[in-house]
């Protein structure tokens, strides 16, 4: 792509933040983003990356009345040696198109997606925290411009990409979290939109999530809409079980999103000896194992948090508290090599790790 390059001059950049790992997630942003726009006309035109700023819409525009809108979340990170890596960016480009196919949206080629997060990245190198922990968080999005009413896909799009340096995605850091399990609301139906990676999603979980942070919980962790009875995925990330000495995640069924964190560590799983299964999983004998010991660990996986050890799951008005509230030696495990492998600091066998260059 031929991408214009509009630049804050360097005297009126943004100044570094002392110590990125205390950097709230998602609230302070980089001096660029990336914008690209679709006609029908045209195609996906005008690549260009410019000062970061507000958006200008009109009030008809269609992601504000019918909520034409996806993204994705990716990280990049700083090596030993300087270089700027990020992980699997071809899977967060594969999702994106996933998602916009789902919600009738243009699909972007892959390889325009790459170099765009590239390009950003080398303008915005300075932004990328060389403190492992920390990271720049990419956020692509792509929403319906078309400034008219009535249900229909918009005909015009706009592309754009942000990034954000953050530290650790929860509070707690890599120590246990606490779930609380809704069996009154739902995060996404059958035929719906849940393996989509789209705004609308998220909305409709705040009001749950509001009331699991008003019991004390970090997350909701959802069940199945049509019986309540079968777990999910987490608010923020995909859910694993270490069930009798196996890894076992929910299977994927068009309700769960496709989780590239969630990919890798059912990936790495034979690697690092331990066998992993992908099916149906009932709350209730969950919540029984983890009771009697059968349940050894639980943890979240995903690009935000990479692994969460989950120590405590609310249902019913009872706490189910796992392996004693403390990490789990797999939980641990994952967590190593994978960012490990996100920082370069082991060997990346199986080409999962994109230098930017």
């Amino acid at each position: 792509m031929e991408i214009v390059r509009e630049l804050v001059p360097p005297d009126r950049r943004k100044p570094l933040f002392a110590d990125p790992l205390q950097l709230p997630f998602g609230r302070n942003f980089t001096d660029h983003m990336f914008t690209m726009e679709f006609t029908p006309a045209a195609g996906w035109q005008r690549p260009r990356i410019k000062p970061y700023g507000p958006l200008a819409l009109e009030p008809s525009a269609n992601v504000f009345h019918y909520s034409q809108e996806v993204f994705e979340g990716q990280k990049a990170y700083k090596s030993a040696k300087g270089e700027i890596l990020m992980f699997r960016p071809q899977e967060n480009a594969r999702r994106l198109n996933r998602s916009l196919s789902r919600m009738c949206m243009p699909e972007i080629p892959e390889e325009a997606i790459l170099e765009a997060e590239c390009e950003l990245l080398k303008v915005e190198e300075r932004w990328v925290p060389d403190k492992k922990g920390a990271s720049l968080y990419i956020r692509p999005t792509v929403i319906g411009t078309e400034a008219a009413l009535g249900i229909k896909p918009s005909s015009d799009y706009l592309f754009y990409i942000i990034l954000s340096p953050v530290g650790p995605y929860f509070k707690e850091g890599f120590n246990p979290v606490s779930l609380w399990v809704s069996d009154q609301y739902s995060r996404a139906g059958s035929g719906g939109t849940g393996e989509a990676k789209t705004g609308g999603n998220y909305a409709g979980s705040l009001l749950a999530t509001r009331e699991a942070t008003r019991q004390g919980y970090s997350q909701v962790l959802w069940l199945d809409a049509g019986e309540h009875r079968y777990v999910e995925e987490v608010g923020a990330m995909n859910i694993f079980f270490v069930i009798d000495g196996a890894l076992v995640t929910p299977a994927l069924g068009g309700t769960i999103l496709h989780g590239i964190t969630r990919k890798s560590v059912l990936e790495l799983a034979p690697e690092l000896g331990i066998r992993a299964e992908e099916r149906r999983l009932a709350v209730d004998d969950i919540l029984a194992g983890i009771d009697s010991g059968k349940v050894s660990e639980v943890f979240g996986a995903g690009t935000a948090a990479v692994i969460s050890p989950v120590g405590k799951i609310g249902y019913r008005g009872r706490d189910h508290v796992v392996n004693g509230n403390q990490t789990g030696p797999w939980a641990r495990k994952f967590y190593d090599t994978l960012t490990g492998i996100q920082y370069g600091e082991i060997a990346d066998r199986r080409g999962w790790v994109f230098i930017v260059r």
